[in-house]
């Protein structure tokens, strides 16, 4: 059996581009305790943990975990505890270029496969109306970076370098080669 460590509705829907067969099973794991990772390698650690976490019950299984960070100065963005950190920051994507990277972690028994892809993104320069405007839609309060380039976060988006998926959560092409390999 195939298992997605994620209760991400955006992950399970790529997921379907590579397979209708998988099971749903969301990881608990601390994703606060990052010791002195370096940002950028922090969500590969913690695609890795979830996968670990769920692999322990499910030896014989196939589990994937994963992990979406928005990085931009060297900082990483996770998902906004309120509006005014949404505001916060959008205020420092606007008008620039930020790094989406997204780690993958494919377990199967002892073996472990694990990536990481990185996908740039060009935000235009937006007035702060326009930022309360897309934050009042109340789609950025779950997503890391406070925006969903599949949703109206898309008016957002200058341009992208990389894998568009990757951004909204998945490297599809990535995870189906590796699986593949399993």
């Amino acid at each position: 059996m195939l298992i997605l460590a994620s209760a991400s509705p955006r992950r399970q829907e790529l997921l379907r581009l590579i397979t209708e067969d998988f099971a749903v099973m969301p990881a608990d794991v601390d994703e606060h305790d990052t010791g002195d990772t370096a940002p950028e390698e922090i969500p590969e650690l913690l695609a890795v943990r979830k996968a670990q976490a769920l692999a322990k019950q499910h030896p014989d299984d196939v589990v994937i975990g994963c992990d979406t960070g928005v990085f931009i100065g060297g900082v990483m963005l996770g998902k906004p505890r309120d509006k005014a950190d949404a505001l916060r920051m959008l205020k420092m994507l606007s008008g620039k270029t930020h790094k989406v990277i997204t780690g993958c972690a494919v377990i199967k028994g002892k073996h472990t496969e694990r990536f990481s892809q990185t996908t740039e993104v060009t935000f235009y320069l937006m007035s702060d109306r326009e930022l309360r405007d897309y934050i009042d839609t109340g789609e950025p309060m779950d997503k890391a970076g406070a925006y969903g380039i599949q949703e109206k976060g898309a008016l957002l988006v200058k341009e992208i370098h990389g894998d568009y998926f990757n951004v909204v959560g998945l490297p599809v092409a990535a995870l189906s080669r590796v699986l593949s390999a399993v």
